[in-house]
């Protein structure tokens, strides 16, 4: 099945140092493609970094990158490109929820502060798809064999959720700029770089421990109850589910497949609750 194969492949991941970001890093170099971890914290992207020289045998190297900062992602890509000589698949893993712009049975919308709900935006919108992009995006233009960008979208663009109307419209955007981003591109550079969307199902991370989980029992929320009640598969997602359609997507496995949002998620979105 070489068409799958990433052999000789460059690929970028932004926000590498997360649980997601981690597992999708470890899946491309199973692959065979030689990964950069990009991650705020540096010593998390260079942890998984080295781990992936360990377990895979594949270059790899971790760079601290703040993903808010363009010129940041300038430095970060121009470091990438010195070290490895190309870029040829970029990941936007960099997201996520903060409690503060999170309703609650004390906190209702109206009382969610605006800097809160604005920094999530922000970090998934901006830093989670549009700035890489554009920095990435530009370097993989002048390849002769192109590129591709997989962005990482979210069931709240397809099924906004109770409690994070921030985190939603954001995700929303970030499937919808998928798609535009998609268009311009092929059309300006002749299908030369490719770019999709993952919309991953519920997984339990960092972010969204605090509403799935009991901090002191580790029990579910009715919250996490009922998610798992609305999904036919009837658990939550491990990090590796992601790392197939992520290998279909960054192949040439893919290679007339562009604009689309793909969700990995268990049966959730396809279930009316009836």
């Amino acid at each position: 099945m070489k068409i799958f194969d990433l052999k000789g492949k460059n690929a970028v991941v932004l926000g590498g140092g997360g649980v997601l970001g981690a597992s999708m890093s470890e899946g491309l170099a199973q692959a065979g493609a030689r990964v950069a971890v990009c991650d705020l914290a540096q010593d998390n992207a260079e942890n998984v970094a080295a781990e992936i020289e360990k377990k895979y045998g594949v270059k790899s190297a971790g760079y601290k990158c703040d993903a808010m900062d363009k010129k940041d992602i300038e430095n970060v890509c121009g470091s990438i490109l010195n070290d490895f000589g190309r870029v040829d698949i970029l990941i936007n893993a960099v997201g996520g929820n903060m409690k503060a712009a999170t309703t609650s049975d004390t906190v209702s919308f109206f009382d969610l502060p605006a800097d809160a709900i604005s920094k999530v935006v922000s970090l998934n919108l901006m830093a989670g798809a549009i700035l890489p992009s554009q920095v990435f995006g530009k370097v993989m233009t002048g390849n002769e064999d192109g590129g591709v960008i997989i962005n990482i979208s979210s069931m709240n663009a397809l099924r906004p959720l109770t409690k994070i109307p921030g985190y939603s419209a954001a995700k929303a955007a970030v499937s919808n700029f998928t798609q535009w981003l998609a268009v311009d591109i092929a059309r300006a550079y002749g299908g030369k770089v490719r770019v999709n969307a993952i919309a991953p199902g519920f997984f339990l991370t960092q972010q969204n421990r605090f509403l799935l989980t009991e901090e002191s029992t580790g029990k579910l929320t009715p919250r996490g109850t009922t998610i798992l009640s609305h999904t036919p598969m009837g658990r939550f997602g491990e990090p590796d589910d992601l790392v197939g359609t992520l290998v279909w997507l960054a192949s040439d496995a893919s290679r007339f497949v562009t604009g689309i949002v793909v969700p990995v998620d268990g049966g959730f979105s396809a279930f009316s609750g009836v």
